[in-house]
């Protein structure tokens, strides 16, 4: 690991422009200029400062999941801290650099233990940095669970939300509620004073419904089109008003299966780019080698994406962020506009302002990647972890 150096004749994926034949100076853990290679040739570093060719790869801001239940065998719902440490070891191989931890809905005291052990796991990361914490509940819809289960949904409580805020000690960030339940309006004027960020997602909330959520800035919605209201059309549903409402943010799972690939590129026509959100969802046994897999209790399998076993309902993605980066660009979108779902959006939706953008000052959390969209390298808080010029 090194703390000073310059990565250089790279292309680098700003967050905001494409920069070509450039070069990355980072400095004490932040980014300390970004100039092109004719400035590069004239600047003289300290001697301490490593030189990098990356040889025309990309240098783009580090991706950060902000939906993610786990990765290798190891599930944000383990109550223990030592699951959610591999997950961060784990996670800079798929170019993550941070990422937000996603519990299922679950009863309060397992939601409390859960809650816990991953505020106890912060700060002692020694690959992606914890961000803090997505709920998935529990207060969504009964007629919208998807792979959730139905003992584990709650009415909404606002005196439990307190509960669960004080047992993270202030390190939830997120939170998946149904809009259209009775008292959200009271629990969002608490989530807005908490500075806890809303998403509409296992909802079946008609369109005025979602209307009265955006009112108390319920305005990101989580993997859109699954676990929630579609379009009809006497009522456009959560799905229509994702449509209807430019200024609404939503998250996509870009496996190919949970969306249809044309679904994506329409999406891309109707919704600015800034408003799009590229999540894996992953599950606990992504890129797990195991004869049995399971996840939220449930055994399951894997063709593409996770099904539960007995029932054969979808019960997430065996996605990584790379590879929804490479599906996005095999299906038409550009490098830039893939890095700005990955890296640039999900930072500025959940109010990280130092992060997902390669700028001075800006935290220097950085991913290295070539055309194939292979890893090649991270940089996590200034320090390269590795650089791997292969590929392999």
């Amino acid at each position: 690991m090194t703390d000073s150096f310059c990565l250089h004749n790279a292309t680098v994926l700003t967050g905001y422009s494409v920069m070509k034949n450039c070069a990355v100076y980072v400095k004490n853990n932040k980014i300390a200029d970004v100039f092109n290679e004719e400035r590069f040739a004239k600047k003289r570093f300290a001697p301490d400062v490593k030189i990098i060719n990356v040889n025309k790869a990309f240098v783009a801001p580090g991706f950060i999941d902000t939906h993610i239940h786990g990765i290798g065998g190891f599930g944000a719902d383990d109550q223990s801290g030592s699951s959610i440490l591999r997950m961060s070891e784990i996670l800079p191989h798929y170019g993550v650099t941070s990422f937000i931890p996603t519990l299922y809905a679950a009863k309060e005291d397992k939601l409390v233990k859960d809650i816990q052990a991953i505020t106890a796991a912060m700060g002692k990361e020694s690959g992606a940095k914890i961000l803090g914490i997505h709920l998935e509940g529990p207060f969504i819809s009964p007629e919208r669970l998807g792979v959730q289960t139905a003992d584990a949904v709650s009415p909404v409580d606002v005196e439990m939300m307190k509960r669960l805020w004080e047992a993270a000690e202030g390190k939830i960030i997120n939170m998946t509620v149904a809009p259209e339940l009775k008292g959200m309006r009271e629990l969002a004027l608490f989530c807005i004073e908490k500075g806890i960020i809303l998403q509409a997602g296992h909802t079946n909330a008609t369109y005025e419904q979602m209307l009265e959520g955006m009112q108390v800035r319920i305005m990101h919605t989580t993997h859109l089109f699954n676990a929630m209201s579609r379009i009809h059309h006497r009522n456009p549903g959560a799905v229509g008003a994702v449509f209807i409402h430019p200024e609404m943010s939503c998250e996509l799972i870009a496996d190919g299966v949970h969306i249809d690939p044309n679904l994506i590129k329409m999406l891309v026509q109707f919704k600015p780019i800034d408003k799009l959100v590229l999540v894996t969802d992953a599950l606990k046994p992504t890129k797990q080698k195991a004869d049995i897999l399971t996840a939220n209790g449930d055994e399951v399998y894997l063709d593409k994406c996770f099904y539960r076993k007995s029932d054969g309902v979808i019960a997430g993605s065996a996605l990584t962020m790379i590879d929804g980066v490479r599906n996005l660009i095999s299906w038409g979108l550009s490098p830039d506009q893939a890095i700005r779902m990955a890296s640039t959006n999900p930072a500025r939706i959940m109010n990280f302002t130092a992060k997902g953008q390669i700028a001075p000052g800006y935290d220097a959390d950085l991913v290295i990647f070539n055309h194939n969209c292979e890893i090649l390298g991270t940089v996590i808080n200034g320090l390269l972890r590795h650089y791997n010029h292969s590929g392999d």
